[in-house]
């Protein structure tokens, strides 16, 4: 089933990023974590649908999507940033495999983030998110999307990893064996990946030989 919805907020995050809270169909119901299809609501848009999260909880009285923009083509998030209060997306039914399974580490890569950002904020809600980790790798620091309410949030371990720069205070580097190994100290926990295919695919493979199990890791096959 379709919805069109008109946007009530926009809001900035990081470099390229901004926030989109739209109205909320009645009985609209989703689990954190998930994501739908995302159209514009305009002439020889409708039809071009991209995969979004929700980043608002399902108690919450609107929907929510953070989502980058990407401007080295015409294309959709290009488009979106464009778009101003008072006009109208076209979101699907919700679905996902990136849920919360139990306690463990995020592993991150950019945008690949966004799936995390309501299931801490639904584990801090319920008074759980202590004992959790979140591995954020991004280009530079202009990148980090959420970064101040990460980094608030009580409970949760952040670990920023920069790979086209250096800053005081944050890594530099890759998320690869060598990092992993480094800071977890336990590979009997629950894993969850997001980000671009290959980063998703490598850090699987890394994980494996690192001794977790194949069940225990959490992503969008």
């Amino acid at each position: 089933m379709t919805h069109t919805l008109t946007i009530k907020a926009i809001s900035p995050d990081a470099r390229n990023v901004f926030s989109y809270d739209l109205e909320k169909p009645d009985s609209f119901s989703f689990q954190p974590g998930q994501a739908t299809e995302v159209s514009i609501d305009k002439d020889g848009w409708r039809d071009q649908k991209r995969p979004f999260t929700f980043t608002s909880l399902p108690g919450w009285d609107r929907l929510q999507f953070t989502i980058k923009s990407y401007h080295d083509h015409d294309g959709v998030t290009d488009q979106l940033s464009k778009l101003l209060v008072g006009d109208q997306l076209i979101i699907d039914d919700p679905w996902g495999a990136i849920t919360y399974k139990g306690k463990g580490v995020f592993i991150a890569g950019g945008a690949g983030v966004t799936p995390f950002i309501a299931i801490f904020r639904q584990l801090h809600d319920e008074g759980n998110l202590a004992g959790h980790t979140l591995l954020f790798a991004n280009k530079t620091e202009r990148d980090i999307i959420h970064r101040e309410e990460f980094e608030a949030l009580p409970g949760l371990t952040v670990r920023h990893i920069l790979s086209q720069e250096e800053r005081s205070g944050l890594d530099h580097g890759h998320i690869d064996g060598d990092y992993l190994r480094d800071h977890v100290s336990d590979f009997d926990q629950h894993f969850y990946v997001c980000g671009p295919d290959q980063m998703v695919e490598e850090i699987n493979a890394t994980l494996s030989d690192l001794g977790a199990k194949p069940d225990s890791l959490v992503f969008e096959k």
